[in-house]
């Protein structure tokens, strides 16, 4: 399989690990899942790394932990018509491409692409993400192979 470069924005298939599942010792997430890359760098080995946030159907429980879709968004992404939320208050960062990157279900075998987001949308959430690091009130969970 062939993977597009990784750039801030792109929203991609991969099996999320929550902070909480990691807390409890889980290594594999239990879910694949939609997820908006918010950084990608090379680090000191070359290596590509990149943090991503994940989305999901449900609300938060508290309305500064996630960032609503709009529907306009996520009908251009090919998500489902319900409700969804970028979670802004924990990431995963790993090495690209990384063993859990999956493919979109329903299309081409090789595509772990859903789209991109727009501009403006992935600045605010891109900057409230960094926002909520700078104050210690994002978590994240780094991913090994």
């Amino acid at each position: 399989m062939s993977f597009p470069d990784p750039h801030p924005g792109l929203v991609i298939r991969y099996a999320y690990l929550w902070k909480r599942e990691h807390d409890e010792g889980r290594e594999e997430g239990s879910k694949d899942r939609p997820c908006a890359i918010v950084l990608s760098v090379l680090d000191e080995d070359g290596d590509q790394e990149v943090m991503v946030l994940p989305i999901t159907h449900s609300p938060p429980q508290r309305p500064e932990d996630a960032i609503e879709i709009p529907p306009a968004t996520k009908q251009r992404l090919g998500l489902d018509s319900e409700r969804s939320w970028i979670v802004i208050s924990e990431a995963n960062e790993f090495v690209w491409p990384g063993p859990d990157l999956r493919p979109l279900p329903g299309r081409d075998e090789s595509t772990i692409v859903h789209g991109v987001l727009p501009p403006k949308f992935f600045a605010d959430v891109r900057d409230r993400f960094l926002q909520r690091i700078a104050r210690d009130k994002a978590h994240a969970v780094k991913r090994t192979d």
